[in-house]
């Protein structure tokens, strides 16, 4: 009888090695190593019985890329605008979609709201491992969704939920969670490396020959990554992370991989008692300031995707009592924090060594680009001699190590985003000054970081 072959692969990076051992040599991480077995060698097959062991299809024509069909594959809309914006238009006929997030976050609800409503038009099956039929049915009812022509289906086998799809030959096929399903072939629990990785594979399969819609729900770990092998994201066409703690009511959609789209869009949605509705205008939200103006806020412009949101940074510089004084960054980089305070001494002449600085960006916002350096720099110049700035004014920019104010993508857009939402004044690379500012408005050009703070 055959012996089954097994490989140890690392569930942070997807190396693969055939023994185990206690270091991963690609991320030097330790103890992630996890045994997958594989497909058992058959008798007679493989490489060993040479060129007459192979039983493939030959009929298939190898196609010059010049010849190759451009039309464009028609999107199917998933009801929401902030969901089809993080897809990249909607949802792609033969695409695997995974939605992973925080227990709570709100997956399932979102998923839900999208199959009940596409039901109506569209043939959907939507299997469910982790809850009965009537939970799911009790949900739907507490959001007064329209439950009707949505197939449901309680089953945590893969070839059973292929055997179903086979026989109803939906559209789009939810998996509700990936993290629950097993394949029989496999001896291993369901949730470990090669249960999510095989069944993500069979799943993924089946979507691309029947060109259908194969949305995933994933769980995510302690420090934030989805749970499972990292081979699982480059299975797929389309990763996104539904962000959000229980202790607010905004959730945000953010694309980490999508084959299909820009990965850097946001969608955000507040989660109310008919589950996740859109928001149209996220910056209103992340605006929400006080009458009186504080000492070390300030507002930038960042670019999300395809649109520019206006968020608050603030910053708090106080003398410290320790010997190594604490540098604490939420929302944006620390690296890139300590980075900037050393530009600020050196070309800025103002030394915060000394000083406690803590940095948070107002609504959970995740800024990743480095428009936001120089509003940074100001923020923590206005903490540091307690001087609030002026209501009206925004700031965006990059800043070099040489303290120059470098301009940044989309400039004008972001100056006619803030000139919408009633800003008088922007301090803006020079680079990226308008012609003709905007009517009521006034933009300050800087080339170096002493210009900037120089026009406070």
């Amino acid at each position: 009888m055959a012996k089954a072959k097994s490989a140890f692969v690392c569930t942070e990076c997807g190396a693969e090695y055939r023994k185990w051992q206690g270091q991963c040599s690609s991320c030097q991480e330790w103890n992630t190593l996890s045994e997958v077995r594989l497909e058992s060698a058959r008798p007679g097959g493989g490489a060993a019985s040479g060129r007459s062991g192979y039983t493939g299809d030959l009929s298939r024509e190898v196609i010059d890329l010049g010849n190759v069909d451009l039309s464009e594959v028609p999107r199917m809309s998933s009801t929401f605008a902030e969901f089809d914006r993080v897809l990249g238009g909607g949802l792609v006929p033969g695409s695997a979609v995974l939605l992973g997030g925080n227990p709570g976050a709100g997956k399932s609800t979102l998923l839900l709201q999208t199959a009940c409503k596409l039901a109506q038009q569209r043939r959907i099956l939507y299997v469910t491992g982790e809850e009965s039929l009537s939970q799911v049915a009790m949900r739907a009812h507490r959001l007064q969704l329209p439950t009707n022509g949505l197939k449901m289906l309680a089953e945590t086998s893969v070839e059973t939920i292929l055997a179903v799809s086979e026989r109803e030959k939906p559209e789009i096929l939810v998996i509700d969670s990936i993290q629950t399903m097993h394949l029989e072939d496999i001896s291993s629990a369901p949730g470990g490396v090669a249960q999510v990785r095989e069944s993500a594979a069979a799943l993924t399969r089946f979507a691309k020959k029947t060109n259908t819609v194969l949305l995933l729900v994933g769980h995510v770990t302690k420090d934030g990554s989805l749970a499972g092998p990292k081979v699982l994201e480059h299975m797929i066409d389309a990763s996104l992370l539904l962000e959000g703690g229980a202790d607010s009511r905004f959730r945000t959609l953010r694309g980490q991989k999508n084959r299909f789209g820009a990965v850097n869009e946001l969608g955000v949605f507040a989660m109310l008692e008919q589950g996740l509705k859109e928001v149209k205008n996220p910056s209103a939200i992340f605006l929400s300031r006080q009458e009186v103006q504080a000492p070390g806020s300030l507002v930038m412009v960042v670019w999300e995707g395809t649109r520019p949101i206006l968020v608050e940074v603030q910053a708090l510089v106080d003398e410290s009592a320790l010997g190594n004084p604490r540098r604490v960054a939420v929302g944006v980089d620390q690296n890139r924090l300590a980075m900037l305070l050393a530009v600020l001494n050196r070309h800025g002449g103002l030394f915060t060594g000394d000083q406690d600085v803590f940095l948070n960006v107002v609504g959970g916002v995740k800024v990743l680009e480095t428009s936001a350096d120089l509003a940074v720099l100001l923020a923590v110049v206005s903490s540091l001699q307690n001087r609030a700035l002026p209501k009206e004014l925004v700031v965006f920019g990059e800043v070099g190590l040489s303290g120059e104010i470098r301009p940044v993508p989309s400039g004008q857009e972001r100056i006619a985003e803030a000139a919408k939402h009633g800003f008088l004044r922007a301090i803006v690379p020079r680079a990226n000054a308008p012609k003709q500012a905007p009517k009521g408005m006034e933009v300050i050009a800087v080339d170096k970081l002493s210009d900037a703070l120089e026009a406070l």
